[in-house]
């Protein structure tokens, strides 16, 4: 997810956003310089967003919430809220323990080595086992077995590298290691003697690294933007690299997200000029560090301008098969993708909602042409249908935008590679960042986490389109985020037309009096900042994940390092369930089939180099999947 807390490969100083922004500068100027001028006030913000009748309100203002006793609301959730802390370790409430399930660099076979601590692996050892800085993940059920898929978003370079000087590569094999730790890891998982762990050699073990074939589907298959040297088709790829979030559709198949594609191509002649389209998502000829085209051409955008066109989709993955050839599924659009959240609608058409993580973009919905039926066939279902981006009114209302050749001028596939310009041109809203999505099992009601954007009413998106400040981002240079929801018309998710509001504007309520102080639902006990990851339970309860800011002072001071909470959409409480270790991120969940194991996802710890978690001592920070449960084995959730 990469947010604005995350150090650059190339400079620790910096984040990967950032660095794309001194690659592409964006101009300063646009249509709200009247915006950038005034203040934030609690009045402002009171007699804009709140008017609309949304649930959240300024601290010390009136609000709508109805809170829960004391008593009722432990019982709700399950749980006594934990306290903020940087302590290198995680932080359950009292009744719950957790346990590492794998970490990066684990060994997925017998054949593989253990791993190495002094060298941190090679580019051969790293292909059998568990990759780097795990994101997004699922545990899916076959039969008696337990299948744990995780993304593994990027590497950090100080820590693959960390036995180099400076933390660099020096050889082929150093670029090697380092791309074979991105892609997704398919694991099984079994609990023995109290204890979840990987089965080494599990027939479903896999590695899904940027060299694995892949094939393209859907309108952008086969098109003139799509072929390459290597596949005059436009339809055979290899690869996935920077999953994000991901989904999971009702037909048991995994789906990853591309992110941010952008950062691992280049040019060798660095004054290489790349087309305005690529421009768009951030390719240039400069990358993050990782030196791929060192070791495989195709990176090199000089000499194969149409590789990045082949990046920046949702890919289906079968986690029982690990013969299956992972599928690049091009209809739901090309952009830096969080997740994919699927809904099943009542006429049986499958919806998917998604956002576009980067300052000023958009959010995404698909609706499919055909219809889902248990056992049927479903290739069709993530193949042929519509794309639609939101626009959100300043009156609590909101319509999705059909991206089609009649309202953008362009042709089907055009609007699956260059969907970003096609939400631009039909005037979607420009977003806070669109993180994760969910939808309430309880009812049809969405939330996206929205988690910061230093631009808001200063600069436009990397597209030109203006960033105003209101509707569902009500606060300029927005350093703490928000979570807005929306209700389709009629629990409908097909339709166009839907209402909103803001379930939490994040914040400091101890520092601040307007409304950086945050909606009346968050409190010094449980305030946060970057909201990243969402996730519903079986009672309708929203776990909300962070990747923020955790230096703990001035404007964030009290908020300790990056935790998970949860909030009652009923009520509007939000209660901390978990904090993470030092410089990490709190990202992915999933339960066990029982649900009474919560596997969690913490990503890179000790990203600036203050972590040892989570072998302690002087050992290599690694990102690591923990399981979470109640002493007492009951439920959670």
């Amino acid at each position: 997810m990469m947010d604005q807390n995350h150090v650059h490969p190339i400079d620790d100083e910096i984040s990967f956003d950032e660095y794309d922004e001194i690659i592409n500068p964006k101009s300063e100027d646009n249509d709200f310089d009247a915006v950038v001028e005034r203040a934030i006030s609690r009045r402002g913000f009171l007699s804009g967003v709140l008017a609309m009748g949304s649930v959240v309100a300024v601290a010390g203002a009136t609000t709508a919430l109805t809170p829960l006793s004391a008593q009722a609301a432990t019982r709700r959730f399950g749980f006594e809220g934990v306290a903020a802390n940087t302590m290198d370790d995680i932080t359950v409430p009292k009744g719950y323990n957790a346990q590492v399930v794998s970490r990066w660099g684990d060994a997925l076979f017998s054949e593989a080595p253990d791993f190495d601590e002094t060298t941190r692996g090679t580019g051969e050892s790293q292909a059998l086992a568990v990759g780097d800085n795990n994101d997004g993940m699922s545990i899916f059920a076959d039969g008696d077995r337990k299948i744990m898929v995780l993304n593994n978003e990027y590497t950090n370079r100080k820590i693959i590298w960390g036995n180099n000087p400076d933390g660099k590569a020096l050889t082929d094999d150093d670029v090697i290691k380092g791309k074979n730790a991105h892609g997704l890891t398919v694991a099984e998982v079994k609990d023995i003697d109290g204890k979840w762990q990987i089965v080494k050699d599990s027939p479903v073990n896999r590695r899904v690294t940027p060299d694995t074939p892949m094939e393209i589907t859907g309108p952008a298959a086969g098109h003139d933007l799509m072929k390459t040297a290597a596949d005059p088709t436009g339809t055979k790829t290899l690869g996935t690299w920077n999953n994000c979030g991901n989904g999971e559709t009702p037909w048991g198949t995994y789906l990853a997200c591309e992110e941010n594609f952008n950062g691992y191509f280049s040019a060798a002649n660095e004054d290489h000029k790349v087309s305005d389209e690529l421009k768009r998502y951030g390719v240039s000829a400069k990358d993050w560090g990782y030196g791929w085209a060192r070791v495989d051409e195709r990176f090199d955008v000089s000499k194969h301008p149409n590789e990045p066109n082949r990046a920046g989709y949702v890919v289906e993955l079968d986690p029982r098969d690990p013969n299956s050839t992972p599928k690049k599924r091009t209809a739901l659009g090309r952009f830096k993708h969080e997740n994919a959240e699927v809904v099943v609608n009542a006429d049986g058409r499958i919806v998917v909602y998604m956002g576009d993580d980067e300052r000023g973009e958009f959010l995404y919905k698909y609706v499919s042409d055909g219809v889902y039926a248990e056992g049927g066939d479903t290739d069709d279902l993530l193949t042929n249908g519509t794309l639609y981006a939101a626009k959100f009114d300043d009156t609590g209302s909101g319509r999705w935008m059909a991206l089609t050749p009649e309202t953008t001028g362009m042709d089907k596939a055009e609007i699956c590679i260059h969907t970003r310009q096609a939400a631009s041109k039909v005037g979607a809203t420009t977003m806070d960042r669109p993180e994760w999505v969910a939808v309430n099992p309880l009812k049809a009601e969405v939330y996206c986490a929205l988690t910061n954007n230093k631009n808001r009413g200063i600069k436009p998106n990397a597209g030109g389109d203006p960033t105003p400040v209101g509707g569902p981002n009500p606060r300029e240079a927005n350093k703490y985020g928000q979570i807005v929801r929306w209700r389709p018309a009629d629990g409908d998710h097909t339709v166009e037309e839907f209402s909103w509001d803001l379930f939490v504007m994040a914040g400091n309520p101890t520092v601040h009096s307007d409304a950086n102080a945050g909606s009346e639902n968050l409190n010094a006990g449980n305030m946060f900042n970057s909201p990243d990851g969402l996730m519903f339970d079986q009672k309708g309860l929203l776990w909300i994940q962070t990747d923020g800011n955790y230096s703990n002072k001035d404007d964030f001071a009290g908020m300790g390092n990056n935790q998970m909470l949860v909030g009652d959409p009923a009520t509007g409480e939000i209660r901390r369930f978990l904090v993470g270790p030092n410089e990490a991120e709190i990202t992915g969940m999933a339960w066990s089939p029982d649900r009474k194991t919560l596997f969690v996802g913490v990503q890179h710890p000790g990203e600036r180099g203050n972590s040892h978690w989570p072998n302690g001592g002087d050992t290599v920070p690694r990102s690591a999947v923990v399981a979470i449960r109640r002493d007492d084995g009951a439920v959670i959730g």
